[in-house]
C-alpha cells in the first residue's frame, strides 16, 4: 500500500541526467513554490511506460497551468532514463532511484516484475506546496495507468 494521503511526503535527492551532465533532483526544492507529481513507473524501454512518460510529457503544459512540477522515477540508472528519453522525446525530469531507497519510502516495491528483479510499482503522489500528500495511488498492476484525471482535479483543489 502506498503512503496515504494526509501523510508528510519522504524527502529525497536522487540523481537525473541531460545533455548537461548529471544534477540533482530534490523534492523539498518545490516546498513553498509549486506542488509536485510523482509518478512511479516500473522500467524503461518498457511499452506501458514509454507510452505513459510520451503522453505526459504532451500534457507537461497543462500541469504547469496548475502549478505543477512533474517527476517521473523509476528504478533505471540515469543514464539509461537519458538514453530513453532522447529516443522518445520525453521531456519530464527523470529521476533514478536506482538502490531502490525512495521506491520503499513511499511503499512502492514491486517485487519481482516479470521474474527479473523488484522495480518501482506504478504509482502516482501529489505533493503540495506543504510537502504534504494530497493524493495517492498504486495501480491495481504495472499495465494499468494512474487516474490521471483524479490527479489533475487534486492539483486544481490547491490551486
Amino acid at each position: 500500500m502506498p503512503i496515504p494521503t494526509g501523510s508528510k511526503a519522504p524527502d529525497f535527492t536522487l540523481k537525473s541526467k541531460n545533455a548537461s551532465g548529471l544534477s540533482d533532483i530534490k523534492l523539498s526544492d518545490n516546498f513553498g513554490k509549486k506542488n509536485t507529481v510523482l509518478l512511479f513507473f516500473p522500467l524503461a524501454y518498457t511499452s506501458v511506460c514509454t507510452s505513459e512518460m510520451c503522453d505526459q510529457t504532451a500534457g507537461l503544459g497543462e500541469y504547469e497551468k496548475l502549478g505543477a512540477h512533474v517527476i517521473a522515477i523509476s528504478v533505471d540508472s540515469p543514464f539509461a532514463q537519458e538514453a530513453w528519453a532522447k529516443q522518445n522525446n520525453i521531456k519530464i525530469a527523470l529521476a533514478s532511484d536506482l538502490n531502490k531507497e525512495v521506491t520503499k519510502k513511499y511503499d512502492v516495491l514491486f517485487p519481482m516484475l516479470a521474474g527479473v528483479g523488484d522495480t518501482a510499482a506504478r504509482a502516482a503522489f501529489v505533493i503540495d506546496k506543504h510537502g504534504t500528500v494530497q493524493y495517492s495511488e498504486q495501480t491495481p498492476t504495472p499495465k494499468d495507468l494512474p487516474n490521471f484525471a483524479a490527479i489533475k482535479t487534486t492539483l486544481e483543489k490547491l490551486k
